[in-house]
């Protein structure tokens, strides 16, 4: 990325002559190798820390009518007393079919246009932050039809067999429109976490070089971990509101969760604080966090790996050639 721990991703002469080409981008790397590389990273990312997520889910989408809602450990105990640890895993495969495509999107796009809009210059936030924007709003669109699907799944009770059971229901009794009812709460999310997150991640790197620039190549995968957890965590922080109204649009109507006459970000919100105060806009923020620290350290230390990986595949043929 733009102040990539290892001098070896700074080297002038693995930067290609034509600088505005697609083909390859300012790391010596090729597109399609960004592309596997956050593919990679996404699968990782998302497979890792799924159980996490399962929790959120089952926090956020409501709970049932004259019940209270539930706590993280109340939920976690709810889950493996119902359907054992493999409830913890439900609606998975549907994850890793979205969050491969979407990750090679989101993150050769990312290096793509930080490349043109940095310009050479590593230090600059709003860059980055502009580019992780552009990333999201794409990558969202391979995302959200899957991200459906897989929250449907992790309900309790959920009353779908499996991904292509409620994909057919779906689309039979809701019309297609039902995979993307959440596409601009999503996007309007997204924006901001992305913002911040690149913009954080980026800037603890750089902080953190700074710090030991002589023990660099030997603690990359620490600052990579570190820098990512570090904006993963407030990202998700700040974005919880969005999130909650994300997940109770994609899940209404199923297992007796609110169905809201419009995918209106202002009406769904107000629904929330009608129902359960303000205080129902932070529902989940602590699985949340737990999801988005460690999967945030876990993608971009598999994605800068996976980067490093391709290098050293790009010198040896050169060297060989």
């Amino acid at each position: 990325m733009a102040a990539d721990a290892s001098p070896k991703f700074r080297t002038p002469d693995l930067i290609p002559a034509g600088a505005g080409a697609l083909a390859v981008a300012h790391d010596g790397l090729e597109f399609w190798q960004y592309m596997i590389a956050g593919s990679i990273a996404g699968v990782v990312e998302h497979t890792g820390m799924f159980p996490v997520d399962t929790l959120k889910t089952r926090m956020q989408a409501g709970a049932p009518p004259c019940h209270p809602p539930l706590g993280l450990r109340q939920t976690l105990r709810s889950v493996l007393r119902n359907q054992g640890f493999p409830g913890l895993y439900r609606g998975i495969s549907a994850m890793g079919l979205g969050a491969g495509p979407a990750h090679a999107v989101y993150f050769s796009v990312y290096e793509l246009f930080k490349k043109r809009l940095s310009k050479n210059n590593p230090n600059n936030p709003l860059a980055h932050a502009t580019s992780g924007v552009i990333a999201t709003v794409a990558s969202d669109a391979v995302l959200t039809p899957m991200d459906t699907v897989k929250q449907r799944l992790q309900l309790e009770s959920s009353p779908y067999r499996g991904i292509g059971d409620c994909v057919r229901r779906m689309v039979r009794e809701e019309g297609f429109r039902a995979f993307y009812a959440s596409y601009r709460t999503t996007v309007v999310m997204n924006a901001p976490f992305t913002a911040v997150h690149f913009a954080t991640y980026e800037a603890v790197k750089r902080a953190l070089l700074e710090i030991s620039p002589d023990s660099a190549n030997d603690e990359r995968l620490v600052v990579h971990a570190t820098a990512g957890a570090a904006a993963g965590a407030l990202a998700a922080a700040l974005t919880t509101p969005l999130d909650v109204v994300k997940t109770q649009l994609q899940c209404q109507g199923v297992c007796g969760c609110n169905r809201f006459p419009t995918s209106s970000i202002g009406e769904v919100l107000r629904s929330i604080i009608r129902r359960d105060g303000y205080t129902g806009l932070m529902r989940g923020w602590k699985p949340r966090m737990l999801f988005h620290a460690p999967a945030a350290s876990i993608c971009w230390s598999t994605y800068e790996a996976s980067k490093s990986f391709f290098q050293r595949l790009n010198n040896s043929r050169r060297e060989t050639s």
